[in-house]
């Protein structure tokens, strides 16, 4: 009975670990994005100021607003990030000449060298902390 209560602890540890490097990860993610943001904008202000400054009729066509750029920007990262995948994936399958997505699979693992699976780790893969992983790190080459 402990074996089962250790598992749906650890499960739990688990999910709730994956959580908070989602939240983690997403946090990191809009900060990169708004500080980038912010940082194009600036330079764009710096380079012409006169443009954010006065806000004129014939200079409102001229203005772009800060969302709509950044769609445009995200519309076109996404497509040039989309094709250029796209366009990989299809060179590497016509250049393997394999016909069907086994055929690829086949070759691809012919090609490349198989990952052991089973293996036990020849070295130690458990730290009590980052303290401990740097010394045995320090240490490793010298044994």
């Amino acid at each position: 009975m402990t074996d089962t209560a250790e598992v749906t602890t650890e499960g739990s540890n688990d999910r709730s670990f994956k959580i908070k490097a989602g939240v983690f990860l997403t946090t990191v993610a809009g900060v990169s994005v708004l500080a980038g943001f912010s940082r194009t904008i600036m330079t764009a202000k710096r380079k012409d100021p006169a443009v954010f400054e006065t806000a004129k009729a014939g200079n409102v066509a001229l203005l772009e607003g800060g969302s709509k750029l950044a769609f445009r920007a995200l519309g076109w990262g996404t497509l040039y990030s989309v094709v250029g995948v796209g366009a990989f994936c299809y060179g590497c399958w016509k250049l393997s000449g394999a016909s069907n997505m086994d055929e690829f699979k086949m070759k691809v693992k012919g090609t490349f060298p198989q990952v052991p699976r089973n293996d036990p780790p020849k070295s130690r893969t458990d730290f009590d902390g980052l303290t401990d992983l740097l010394k045995y790190l320090s240490t490793w080459g010298r044994e």
